[in-house]
């Protein structure tokens, strides 16, 4: 799976990250490489313990590779320091997560204002807040606590907290692992129409056949290597 990395948006080389421990170093991925073209899509699939997360957190600057390096639209995750990194995510990187990760003591709209907060957008924050929070459907539910919220609405509540900084790229960890099949359905409808109205960037580890098919092309992980038909290359084409 490759694509020009001059019209790249996320590029990871020769990916490796081990780990020690007391049996032994533990190989968590073993030299992934791929691109993803800006504004693309790709799933990022594989059994449990594949290496999928370990993945996703790289591609986020949340840990460093123990070889290889990830290009963030030509930025080197690893030439930052840690505050640096961090930054580059508060400005540029959505997140959603499986389990929603909210603030529970505040309410919807606070916790979609929260990385606009961060950012330092001060009272335009709310007002962008209440405009996303109305976008995923959430208008009447603004002052509502995370516990007061269904499943599908607190995932939504996650959703608008994750575009509401246009970001350039999204990482999703399992973003319909803890829903129903009906509302697992609408939230892969909603992340979409939001992906494309922004242009966005999304890659996404999912066990959901459905999620994974509608996105433009997939990695398969297996023991923290790419696996393709023979040769452990990944073969699909970019649609």
């Amino acid at each position: 799976m490759s694509t020009d990395p001059i019209a790249a948006a996320i590029v990871a080389e020769h990916l490796t990250r081990r780990v020690d421990t007391a049996a032994g170093v533990l190989t968590l991925l073993d030299d992934v490489s791929f691109s993803v073209p800006r504004g693309a899509s790709l799933a990022i699939v594989g059994p449990s313990g594949s290496g999928k997360s370990t993945l996703l957190g790289l591609l986020a600057g949340l840990d460093l590779p123990s070889a290889g390096r990830v290009l963030l639209d030509g930025v080197d995750l690893g030439r930052l320091d840690e505050d640096a990194r961090a930054a580059l995510r508060a400005s540029r990187l959505g997140f959603v997560f499986q389990n929603f990760q909210l603030l529970d003591h505040v309410s919807a709209v606070d916790n979609v204002r929260l990385p606009l907060d961060i950012r330092g957008a001060g009272r335009d924050s709310g007002r962008a807040a209440r405009a996303m929070l109305e976008r995923v459907g959430l208008g009447a539910r603004l002052h509502q606590f995370p516990a007061q919220l269904s499943g599908g609405e607190q995932q939504r509540v996650a959703l608008a907290r994750a575009f509401v900084t246009e970001p350039a790229w999204l990482l999703a960890d399992e973003p319909t692992g803890n829903l129903d099949a009906a509302t697992g359905h609408a939230i892969i409808e909603l992340l979409f129409t939001l992906r494309r109205e922004r242009g966005t960037t999304l890659v996404l580890v999912t066990h959901d056949p459905e999620l994974a098919a509608r996105c433009d092309a997939r990695l398969e992980l297996h023991g923290g290597r790419v696996r393709g038909p023979g040769d452990d290359k990944e073969t699909t084409a970019w649609r």
